[in-house]
């Protein structure tokens, strides 16, 4: 594959939605299954991907590329444009550590499931989601 231009790359970097992934419809699939009451897209801090109101938990489905799986090894694997795109993923995961605390701060519980997790092993998703469910049913 040879060079694409910075137009070619800046239009299909617009094309990616922040809303309304795939992921995020693999994600709502676990939440469906295992019949919780949730929200999507909360205005609380953080915005995460999905609130269960009940039980004040957060939910968030990351991506591998934009959360930094991996980062250690990940960003060695980025070939152009590293002084734009290293920043910009160690931003994110800061990002993602402020919010965790900001959310906890506040007495929600933070569930991060990664890409991986959601598309292969949904189950395991479920029991991170069950535990904090259960950690708030054992304070009421």
């Amino acid at each position: 594959m040879g060079k694409r231009s910075a137009e070619t790359i800046s239009y299909n970097m617009s094309r990616i939605r922040s809303k309304n992934t795939h992921l995020e419809d693999k994600f709502e699939e676990i939440l469906v299954k295992a019949g919780l009451n949730y929200e999507k897209q909360s205005e609380i801090i953080g915005k995460p991907d999905f609130v269960l109101p009940e039980y004040k938990v957060a939910l968030f489905a990351d991506s591998h590329f934009w959360h930094g799986y991996h980062w250690n090894e990940t960003k060695k694997q980025i070939k152009s444009n590293r002084d734009f795109w290293i920043p910009k993923i160690e931003r994110n995961i800061q990002r993602d550590k402020e919010v965790n605390a900001a959310l906890r701060g506040l007495g929600w519980q933070v569930i991060r499931c990664w890409e991986h997790e959601i598309k292969d092993n949904p189950e395991k998703c479920f029991r991170k989601i069950k535990k904090a469910i259960d950690i708030v049913k054992g304070e009421k």
